[in-house]
C-alpha cells in the first residue's frame, strides 16, 4: 500500500494511538511500527506529542527513518515556550527546539505556535519578534476573543501574519459543540476546545486548518461542506492547504479523514483516492446526540 501523490496534506492529530489497531494498523503491530502504517495512508500529522514534551534525539532519528520526503510534521513549539510568557524571551529556545528537529529537515513545514487564549493584542510586538527573529515556515493559532471580533485587533493580527507569510491556523469547532452527548469523551473535548468561529485564511501558499468533528461520522457531513469548496478553492488557486481532522476521542480521526477526502474527490475529479484501509472502523457509540 502506498499513498499516490496528492495536491493538499491530510492527517489526523497524531499516530499513535492504540484504538487504532485492528482498524488502521493490524492488531500484531508494535508501538514502533505505527508513524510508518500511518504514512501509507496520510502524507501529514499534526505534532500534538511535542507540546507537551520534546522528544528525544534518538526518537527524531527514528521518525526521520520512517518519515517519506513528501510526509509533512507540523510540530508544536512546546507550551513552556508558546505559553511560558513575553514571546521574547524565548527565541533562544525556539532555536534549540528547531535544532532538535533538523533531522527531519522539509518534513517539519511548518512549525506550529498555538498561543494561549491569554495571549492578546497588546503582546503583537513580541509575536512579531520572535517570528522575526525565527527562520523558516511558522503558523501560528490565536485563541483570544478580541482575534475573532472582526474589529482593529483582528485587522493587525491579520496584517502581522501576512506581512510576513505566516499563516494564521484555522480551528474550526463548531461540528464538536453541536453534539449534545454527555460522553466523557465529548464533554472532556468541549472543556478543553475554544469554541470561535472559524476564520479561514491564506497567508501563503500553504492554509492550515483543524477540524473538530462530531464523535457520530455522519453528524459532520453539513460542517464538511463548506470546508470541502474551500480547500478544493485552494487547491484550484495553485495553494497547497494542509487540514487535520479530529473527533472527540480521535477513535474514528481517520476515517473522518478518509470521509473528507472521498468528499474532496466529488468536487475534483481525478484527484487520487488514499490506499483503502481494508479494516472496519470501530463501532460508533450509540446515543451520543
Amino acid at each position: 500500500m502506498s499513498l499516490p501523490p496528492l495536491p493538499y496534506f491530510i492527517g489526523c492529530p497524531s499516530w499513535s494511538e492504540n484504538a487504532w489497531r485492528e482498524y488502521l494498523y493490524p492488531q500484531d503491530a508494535k508501538a514502533s511500527d505505527y508513524l510508518g502504517l500511518y504514512a501509507q495512508v496520510f502524507n501529514a500529522v499534526e505534532g500534538n506529542t511535542t507540546f507537551y514534551a520534546r522528544p528525544a534525539e534518538s526518537t527524531v532519528a527514528r521518525w526521520a527513518q520512517c518519515m517519506p520526503a513528501h510526509f509533512r510534521f507540523t510540530a508544536k513549539f512546546p507550551r513552556d515556550i508558546s505559553h511560558g510568557g513575553d514571546l521574547r524571551e524565548q527565541i533562544a529556545n525556539a532555536e534549540t527546539f528547531k535544532q532538535l528537529l533538523k533531522p527531519l529537515g522539509e518534513r517539519v513545514a511548518p512549525l506550529w505556535l498555538q498561543l494561549p487564549a491569554t495571549f492578546g493584542p497588546d503582546q503583537l510586538g513580541a509575536l512579531a519578534m520572535f517570528l522575526d527573529e525565527l527562520q523558516g515556515a511558522v503558523a501560528v493559532e490565536v485563541r483570544h476573543r478580541a482575534f475573532f471580533a472582526k474589529g482593529d485587533e483582528e485587522r493587525l493580527l491579520n496584517h502581522l501574519l501576512a506581512d510576513r507569510g505566516v499563516e494564521r491556523i484555522c480551528l474550526d469547532p463548531r461540528a464538536l459543540f453541536s453534539c449534545e452527548s454527555r460522553d466523557p469523551a465529548v464533554l472532556h473535548a468541549q472543556s478543553k476546545k475554544p469554541k470561535v468561529p472559524p476564520r479561514p485564511a491564506a497567508f501563503s501558499q500553504y492554509p492550515q486548518v483543524r477540524f473538530i468533528g462530531h464523535p457520530q461520522l455522519a453528524a459532520n457531513e453539513r460542517f464538511l461542506t463548506p470546508w470541502v469548496e474551500k480547500i478544493a478553492a485552494w487547491i484550484e488557486e495553485g495553494r497547497a492547504p494542509y487540514i487535520f481532522l479530529h473527533t472527540s476521542d480521535n477513535l474514528l480521526a481517520p476515517a473522518l479523514a478518509q470521509r473528507f477526502h472521498t468528499r474532496l474527490m466529488e468536487r475534483l475529479p481525478g484527484l487520487p483516492a488514499l490506499p483503502v484501509i481494508d479494516r472496519a472502523p470501530p463501532v460508533e457509540q450509540l446515543g451520543l446526540l
